[in-house]
This record gives C-alpha cells, structure tokens and sequence, in this order.
C-alpha cells in the first residue's frame, strides 16, 4: 500500500509538473507566431545567394570561454543524467535535469554548440584539411557517444534541447506499431548519409538550414520554419519525439553505440512479473516482448532464412548504390560551383532575366571559365563516388532491417531495446516491483 501511494503521488506531481512548463511553452510559442507573422521595419541579410561569409581568424576571448563552459555543462549534465538513469531510476529526476537543460542549451545557448549539427563540422574536417574543427564541437561530437558507451543513451533522456522540448508535449502518446516504426526509422538514415555528402563534399550543412528548433530557440525563426517545429510539437502530443525517432541523425550514431552499451538501463532490477505496464507505458515501442515459443523454429527454417538474408543484403546493397549514382547530377546541384558552371553553360534564355550574383561576382572576378568548368567537374567525380557510397550504406541499412525482422529471438523478461531505447525511465516508473531508489516492497 505504501509503494502505491507514493507511485501515485509520484505521477500526479510529474502530471502537475509537466502542465505548467506546457502552459509556459504554450506562451512563448504565441509570442513566436505573432512575430513571424510581423512585418519587419529592417529586413533580414539575404543568405540564399552564395556569399561565404569571411571566417573570423581570432574569436573574442568571451566566445572561447563560453564555448569552455559549454562543454564543462554538457559533462556535468551528462553524468547527472546517467546517474539519475542508471543507478536513482528516477523519471522525476529525469524530467527536471531536462528542463535545465532546455533552459540553458536552449534558450540561453540558442542552440549552439550542437551535437547533431556537430556531424557536419567533424566531417568537414576529415575531408577538407583547411578547415579546423573548434575543439568545444569536436568535444559536443564525442563526448555524448562516449557516455552512451556506458550508460545507453541517455544524452537523448535529458541533455539534448531538442528530446527535451519535445518530452514536454508528449502528453497523449500512441504506438505506431512494429512495422511503421521500422519504416519511418530509414528517414534517419538517408538524412545522415546526405548531410555528410554534402558536408564532405563543401556543399551545405543541411541541419544546420533546416533546424527545426534553433529558431524558436533564438527568437527569430521565419515563418516555415516556424510551422514546420509547430508541427513536430503538435504531433509530438500524439507521436512521442517524432524529430528523435523518425529525423535526427544523430541519433543513428548512438543507436548504434547503445548497442554495447555497459550499464544499460534495465525496467526492473528483480524479477519481471509480467504485468505489461512497461509495455503500454513506453511511447516509443523500444522494449521487446518476450518470446517464448515451446517450439521453436526447424533448423531447415533456419537455413532457409539464412540463405534468403545472404542473398537480399548484398542485392539491395548493390541496388541501392547503382540507384543513387544515377541522380548523383541533382544531388550535386547544391554545390555553389556546379550551380555556377550550369549558369555559364546554359545563360538566361530571356534578355530580361536578371544576372544572378554568382554570375557577376565571376565576372568581376576575372577567372577564366575554363577553371569554374574544371572545378564543377571535380565537385560532380566527388558525388558520382559519394552517392555510390550512399547508396549502398542505404542499402545495406535496409537489408539488414529486412533481416532483423526475420529473425526470431527468444527471451522471457521485456527488456529495453538498446539501440532505440531513450532511457527516458518511463517504464522504471511504472513497474512494481520497485520505483526509483526507495527500496519499497512490491505492490
């Protein structure tokens, strides 16, 4: 009886919690539409057009302290978060530790130094030698692997803004299913393998332009993007973290690195009772169900379907590398010099179209055409070979997640999945055999 009073009152406080930091929310994204809609006295610098700006060779000593503080947060908070998870199991601890972070890497930091958009920055300096990766990003990039190393993923329970801000509206969650859950877990992917393409190749950050939240974070999000984090949080009431599970690629990498995880989270730290409430509590269909089939499959089943997944892995590998290859042109006109090339190829059909500004700052600039068509050429060698390495990275991914499905795995508890767990620490609270830390009996 005691152990379900304080599960009771445990819930109703995190309920009460959640609906004031909702409402606040609520507020500001008022704020943020009616600002959208504005009409500005100063229009905004137009960024559409080319122009690099110059890389500031020597930062203010504020912006390398701030960067330094940045990282000392990400690691306090990282370890807090772990601990919370792993050994408190505590959801309310949890939730709090991801509104400060919310707070700070949000809305005070305006959502930089990023670890999603740190993909981007790394790369860039694998394949450019020119360009140095600050430190502060290098240490965003991996320090939240490391700790997912050991602790599962918990930089997606509580430190990132972006889990954080959409935890908060996750009020009515309904399961996708299996099958449309593996589908739309593809979309990470593909916007993992295009963001390093066009990143190792110069192109664009595309998680960076097409951030959903650093807008709404720096209080000047335009319109779209405006609308396309609005709708994320709406259908985030209903589809827990839909940016988290079906977008961030980011969260390819420690999916990945979850996988061997040390001290994972467990649901409960004795014995399952097989009550289901972790199931149904769980928005994010990352635990596994017991599978205990008396008979299990004949071991000509068995090679059967080891024959089939030899057989369809390398096929969709090749597959898909041959598929993206084919349109390695389109995806190359996001590149400045191939853009550039194609205007000089092919000029403005009409005498009364304007001159882009590419166009004219190559002609101020006097370098012969010969060496923009030399430099498209080069740009174009480098997305044939990319889009084929791509393509059979998306194709490997999608024969494998074929596979898995094939494949029949036996176990008798429901365990967290640990590539697509959140150690979000929902299910610990739900469990009764034993809540949090407070060693209480079972209900």
């Amino acid at each position: 009886m005691i152990g379900f009073t304080h599960f009771a009152s445990s819930r109703l406080h995190g309920k009460k919690s959640k609906r004031i930091v909702f409402l606040c929310l609520m507020l500001f994204f008022s704020i943020q539409f009616l600002d959208a809609l504005a009409v500005q006295r100063f229009p905004k610098p137009e960024f559409e057009s080319g122009y690099v700006q110059p890389e500031t060779m020597q930062p203010a000593a504020r912006a390398e302290m701030l960067q330094i503080a940045d990282v000392i947060v990400l690691v306090i908070m990282l370890s807090v978060i772990s601990w919370l998870v792993v050994k408190k199991r505590s959801r309310l601890g949890v939730f709090a530790a991801s509104v400060v972070s919310l707070a700070y890497f949000g809305f005070y930091r305006q959502g930089c130094i990023c670890s999603i958009g740190a993909i981007q920055n790394v790369t860039l300096a694998l394949f450019n030698s020119s360009y140095p990766a600050p430190l502060a990003v290098i240490g965003f990039f991996i320090l939240p692997l490391i700790f997912t190393l050991f602790f599962g993923r918990t930089f997606c329970a509580g430190v990132c803004p972006f889990g954080a801000i959409q935890d908060l509206v996750a009020f009515k969650p309904q399961k996708l299913g299996t099958r449309l859950n593996a589908v739309l877990g593809l979309i990470p992917y593909i916007y993992l393998g295009l963001a390093i393409l066009y990143a190792a190749t110069g192109s664009d950050f595309i998680i960076c332009r097409y951030d959903p939240f650093v807008g709404i974070f720096r209080f000047n999000a335009s319109f779209a993007m405006f609308i396309f984090a609005g709708t994320l949080l709406v259908s985030g009431i209903f589809i827990a973290r839909p940016y988290c599970r079906f977008l961030c690629p980011y969260g390819v990498l420690l999916n990945w690195i979850s996988r061997f995880s040390w001290k994972h989270i467990t649901i409960t730290p004795s014995t399952c009772i097989q009550c289901r409430l972790c199931e149904d509590s769980c928005p994010y269909d990352a635990i596994d169900l017991p599978v205990t089939g008396t008979n299990p499959e004949s071991r000509g089943t068995t090679i059967r379907k080891l024959i089939l997944i030899s057989l369809l892995v390398p096929f969709f590998t090749v597959l898909g590398g041959w598929t993206l290859s084919t349109v390695h042109e389109t995806l190359a006109s996001v590149n400045g010099k191939v853009r550039l090339a194609k205007t000089l190829v092919e000029p403005a059909s009409s005498v009364n179209q304007t001159e882009t500004i590419e166009v004219t700052a190559f002609k101020s600039s006097g370098k012969p055409v010969a060496q923009v068509y030399a430099e498209a050429s080069r740009v174009l060698k480098q997305f044939y070979t990319g889009s084929w390495i791509l393509g059979c990275f998306l194709g490997l991914v999608f024969g494998i997640t074929l596979a898995y499905r094939m494949v029949t795995k036996y176990q008798k508890d429901y365990l967290p999945n640990k590539g697509t767990c959140l150690s979000c620490t929902r299910c610990v609270d739900y469990c009764p055999v034993r809540m949090g830390d407070d060693n209480l009996p079972a209900i």
